[in-house]
């Protein structure tokens, strides 16, 4: 087919009329799914809608562009496209309306996300990789605004690791790099810094990705002129341009109503980009919201009458119908007899789909009623049990938040009855809950065979005289193993690279393995996370590298959002073992010293959380991740790459275990719970506890999340009878998490003779110095008389008051 033609005009009507009515019927279907499914929120049977409407014809354009094998990295507007695709259903799109939990029919998230956010299957049922080269992919939508950009940056690095790198195994994931990662974002999205350091950063890469920015002039409420310099984002980023000396974007600009203008576009950027490896935005202006953002309120309250009356004039769907008309392409009546018959297709569907939701709770309600009916008949609170019975049968679309709330509410009024009937509806309210929870809580974490806490533990090996080393050597040496044992590891970062890291962990193995597996970055720690994000859902095993763990919220909206959720919004279809490497811990002064981790600990749910107190530790947490599948953070000691540790021999194959705790010193009087650097405190505080006759037991937590899966720590303050934690964090912060841990989920509490307790830092960042460091943090001597005055309080008669 020649796309060679830039204008209306030149359209050959031999050979597009077919795919052009075909396109016709796929942008009035989407148009209107978006009305029905606008319609079905306002009557209630919805919580939410947000849909593609006016965007309709660049979705088609680039749909026709895609291929097996491409990427789609989008937001919550590109409905047309996945329609285009075959890849979303009418009666898929109400059950993701009506938040069907059943995957099978709402196969984008089983109602764990709105309606709009799409993604494609890439794993088998045993968690193996899909042949991904074979089938057209999408990366799992996120809402907040520009968070799809980062993970596009290495979607699309993917393929040039892939061209280049021949070493690697692509089988699955790569056609000699030759797959496109497509990117969309509306308007005023680009006005996000995650926007922007994108698109530097895949201009320094010169990575083959096509950015569509969809233009309607607005933002919610919110025109052009607050969002954008010059009102045009393609003008404001004229200084990417390439040109004939300079690398950069190619820029391209069309109006979104402009069918032939679409398709010569995007098929023009899609062999840049596929051929070139160069970027390619794609500014598509001239669009509309007919609509208005969502259904949470009305364009016409923000609009002036002349925006609306150009945007009637200017829909693309309308464009496209005139001109389809006007090139004899199709005559206004077939094409009105196409709508009519799509309006009862969309129709059907949406009846199909409401009925299928509604079919199950249905059914659990007919049994719900009964139970409650014979359980009042023997109940002496007969009259409220069959409140509560007729007020359920007074729900005529009950979901499953009325079933379970009348079966639970009932409960309540046959305490103290014991009966067969209250023993049926126990029975049934029980095996509900057990059933329905895990439609919304599974997946968080890898259920297959190699999840991370499966991978057994294997120790450290030491010849009789090993070698005494700094830390560093044996990271060193342990990521030179890896990268020799696992051709798809890559490892990049802020002076990673070049210099090895700065604390030279991997000195001198961008030399060995060059610059495309162990890389520099810029200073842009969002897009270091999308790079990886990015590459592990294409197959490929990264190592993102923050330089400090302070920077590490510079990228916690791609962490947060995006890495820790892969798993628990595909509900398992997709996964992104990317390991995050970075340090923290005891560097002095307000910006190193790499202790917020309660933040980390509960924002990061769906991501491992690694706290290794010394470099062989983590070495061999790097080996266990490299066996598993699943996303980790690492957080290195800042201060223990100049220790001396002892070289073990078997590098590259000890592995740390995940969720195990680990007893470093045993003692009766007290158990300490810490990690990281703050256990050699911990440690110089028990030798001189010891002194005066105080034996503490000392437990290394190691793994943050998951802590302590075997319950080690509860068997220990079985014996102490005491427990205290420690670590660097705020009051309230981390400590306040391990005791939540030991004390109500391990039942410690059960086995205390004195009130659990947790000594953490200031409520402010360390001040700096040595100074700042001792008053800001705990310190040895901090933890020697919070021990004493806990074994004091039960014997002040050995232990007096001290101060």
């Amino acid at each position: 087919m020649d796309i060679s033609p830039k204008t209306s005009n030149d359209i050959s009507f031999e050979d597009f009329r077919t795919q052009i009515l075909k396109d016709y019927e796929t942008a009035v279907l989407s148009r209107i799914c978006s009305l029905m499914g606008r319609k079905e929120v306002l009557t209630g049977k919805a919580k939410f809608g947000i849909f593609s409407d006016g965007k309709e014809l660049p979705q088609l354009a680039m749909a026709r562009a895609f291929k097996n094998g491409d990427f789609r990295s989008g937001y919550y507007r590109d409905q047309t496209f996945m329609m285009a695709l075959g890849l979303l259903t009418p009666k898929n799109l109400f059950h993701a309306l009506y938040a069907t939990t059943d995957i099978e029919k709402e196969p984008m998230s089983a109602g764990r996300q709105m309606i709009g956010h799409y993604l494609t299957y890439s794993l088998n049922e045993d968690g193996t990789w899909r042949d991904l080269t074979k089938q057209k992919n999408t990366a799992p939508d996120v809402s907040s605004t520009a968070g799809q950009m980062p993970r596009l940056l290495g979607l699309a690095q993917a393929s040039k690791i892939y061209r280049n790198l021949k070493d690697i195994d692509a089988t699955n994931f790569s056609h000699n790099g030759n797959e496109i990662a497509w990117g969309t974002i509306g308007n005023a999205s680009t006005s996000e810094g995650l926007f922007f350091e994108t698109i530097n950063a895949g201009g320094v890469l010169q990575v083959p990705m096509v950015v569509s920015i969809w233009d309607d002039n607005y933002g919610i409420s919110v025109p052009q002129e607050y969002h954008t310099t010059k009102e045009s984002i393609s003008e404001a980023l004229k200084g990417f341009q390439r040109d004939d000396n300079q690398k950069g974007y190619e820029i391209l600009k069309v109006k979104g109503w402009d069918y032939t203008a679409l398709m010569h576009a995007y098929e023009n950027a899609s062999d840049i980009a596929r051929d070139e490896h160069v970027p390619v935005i794609i500014h598509v202006d001239e669009l509309t919201q007919p609509q208005g953002h969502s259904t949470s309120g009305s364009h016409e309250r923000y609009k002036s009458e002349k925006r609306l009356e150009w945007e009637r004039e200017n829909d693309c769907n309308k464009r496209f119908k005139e001109w389809i008309i006007e090139s004899g392409i199709a005559s206004e009546e077939e094409l009105n007899t196409m709508e009519l018959s799509l309006k009862k297709s969309v129709r059907t569907a949406k009846k199909e789909a409401w009925a299928e939701y509604l079919a199950s709770h249905l059914g659990q309600k007919k049994i719900l009623i009964k139970l409650l009916g014979n359980a009042a008949d023997k109940s002496q609170n007969k009259a409220f049990v069959t409140k509560l019975k007729n007020d359920l049968i007074a729900i005529e679309e009950p979901i499953k938040k009325d079933l379970a709330a009348t079966a639970r509410k009932a409960l309540r009024y046959l305490l103290g009855e014991n009966t067969a009937e209250k023993e049926a509806l126990l029975t049934w309210t029980n095996q509900f809950l057990k059933k329905e929870q895990p439609n919304y809580s599974e997946h968080l974490y890898s259920e297959n065979a190699n999840k991370a806490t499966n991978i057994a533990e294997v120790i450290p090996e030491y010849d009789n005289n090993a070698e005494e080393v700094d830390g560093r050597v044996i990271l060193r040496e342990n990521f030179d193993r890896l990268l020799e044992k696992y051709p798809e590891i890559l490892i990049f970062g802020e002076d990673t690279g070049t210099i090895g890291d700065v604390n030279q962990g991997l000195e001198g193995l961008q030399d060995k393995y060059g610059k495309l597996r162990v890389a520099d970055t810029g200073i842009r720690e969002s897009t270091i996370i999308g790079q990886g994000l990015g590459m592990a859902l294409r197959g490929l095993r990264p190592i993102a590298e923050i330089q400090y763990l302070d920077y590490i919220f510079y990228a916690m909206p791609t962490l947060t959002d995006d890495v820790a959720t892969i798993r628990y919004r595909t509900v398992g279809k997709q996964k992104a073992p990317l390991i995050i490497r970075t340090r923290g811990h005891r560097l002095e002064g307000i910006w190193h010293s790499g202790s917020p981790m309660g933040g980390l600990i509960h924002t990061l749910r769906g991501i491992y959380i690694l706290s290794p107190r010394n470099m062989t530790q983590a070495a061999g947490f790097y080996n266990t991740l490299m066996k598993s599948d699943e996303p980790a953070l690492v957080i290195e000691s800042l201060n223990g790459y100049r220790l001396k540790e002892s070289m073990p021999n078997n590098l590259g194959g000890f592995c740390t275990p995940i969720g195990i705790v680990e007893t470093i010193k045993s003692g009766s009087d007290i158990t300490l719970v810490s990690y990281g650097s703050t256990l050699r405190i911990v440690e110089q505080a028990a030798k001189e506890l010891q002194e005066v006759g105080i034996d503490a037991e000392i437990i290394d937590a190691q793994s943050l999340l998951p802590f302590d899966i075997q319950h080690d720590v509860v068997k220990s303050v079985q014996k102490t009878n005491r427990l205290l934690v420690i670590d660097e964090d705020v009051p309230g912060g981390c400590s306040a998490y391990l005791l939540n841990e030991i004390i109500e989920k391990q039942g410690a509490y059960k086995y205390l003779d004195s009130a659990p307790q947790t000594l953490s830092a200031k409520a402010h960042r360390p001040a700096y110095g040595t100074d700042g460091d001792y008053f800001s943090k705990p310190n040895a001597e901090d933890i020697f008389e919070k021990v004493y005055a806990i074994i004091h309080e039960s014997n002040p008669e050995d232990y007096p008051n001290l101060r």
